[in-house]
């Protein structure tokens, strides 16, 4: 493999994975030329990619920013690089940046495509941002206020940063709930209280919902206040979600409302812009207690089984990192 090459993690067909060399292209005055030192697995998202789950009406949605390929395959997915400018414009050379690029050794893009990291911000945590900057988003679409009683539903990597940023906001009452027990020990690392769903609270002011099932997101029903907000944040790609709306969704008047990353939160779009709601993103990385959150490394040769095993649930994970 020469300079100008490089070597990508692809998904080959649905289930199944591999890494292939491929040439970079030249770069132009206003490109950078990255080396990676890690990216991560988004495990809700890259899974039902990798299974070739993205519903043939969002494949033009869904396609992330460096995406090669089509949906389902082959195609090049991913969305969480750290890795040092090789080359480029002067500000950016020597320096460690994130990207929202997929699984590769070696890349070029934009230089306004890359985020330079706070110098206290370590490159291994920095692979968080993408997920971080999805709960920022998360928390602002949920409206969530100082004293609130707030229950977030799925303690995947998601479900655990919008419940630690819900978490440092004054005189909140945060619950993560998870049918895995293992994750109450995150929560605790994270500040915030945890309940299996048979114990968690009801009468919550906010109930996010994280889990990716539809069974977190009937519990959300139960667990709600009257008049209150259900922030749904999984995707559930092709899979049918049937709700029991019999009960006391509209005796409690709640509110289902989606969040998504694409899109900046309408409380704050008039004044941030992608690039702000970034920045912040970053700066949130300086806190050592989200190292929990990194649940795992391979390296990037692992990759392709890696992938299989967390898509198909034989391998658990909260960030699966992967080291270059």
């Amino acid at each position: 493999m020469t300079s100008e090459q490089a070597r990508a993690f692809w998904v080959t067909a649905p289930g199944h994975g591999a890494i292939h060399d491929e040439p970079l292209p030249v770069p132009a005055s206003t490109d950078a030329v990255v080396r990676t030192w890690y990216s991560a697995i988004s495990r809700g998202t890259e899974s039902l990619v990798f299974s070739g789950r993205v519903p043939e009406a969002e494949r033009q949605r869904m396609r992330a920013p460096f995406q090669s390929g089509e949906f389902p395959a082959p195609v090049k997915y991913g969305y969480c690089n750290v890795g040092e400018v090789e080359a480029g414009p002067a500000e950016f050379v020597g320096r460690l940046v994130f990207s929202l690029f997929p699984h590769q050794t070696r890349f070029v893009v934009p230089a306004t495509a890359l985020h330079v990291l706070p110098d206290d911000v370590p490159a291994g945590r920095a692979v968080l941002a993408a997920n971080t900057e999805t709960a920022i988003n998360g928390v602002w679409d949920a409206d969530i206020q100082p004293g609130d009683r707030v229950a977030v539903i799925g303690a995947g990597t998601v479900g655990c940063l919008v419940a630690w940023i819900a978490g440092q906001i004054p005189g909140t009452e945060v619950c993560l709930v998870d049918i895995n027990p293992a994750r109450a020990a995150v929560a605790a690392a994270l500040g915030v209280g945890f309940a299996a769903p048979e114990q968690a609270p009801n009468e919550c002011d906010v109930v996010v919902h994280a889990s990716g099932s539809p069974h977190g997101l009937e519990l959300a029903l139960t667990l709600a206040a009257f008049e209150a907000a259900i922030v749904e944040m999984s995707w559930f790609g092709t899979q049918s979600v049937p709700l029991s709306l019999g009960e006391s969704f509209h005796a409690k008047r709640l509110t289902i409302r989606a969040s998504q990353v694409g899109h900046v939160s309408p409380s704050h779009r008039a004044r941030w812009s992608y690039g702000r709601r970034m920045a912040l993103a970053l700066t949130l990385l300086r806190a050592s207690a989200l190292d929990v959150l990194i649940s795992g490394e391979s390296t990037f040769e692992e990759l392709p089984a890696v992938m299989q095993a967390l898509a198909t649930g034989e391998r658990d994970a909260l960030c699966h990192r992967i080291r270059y």
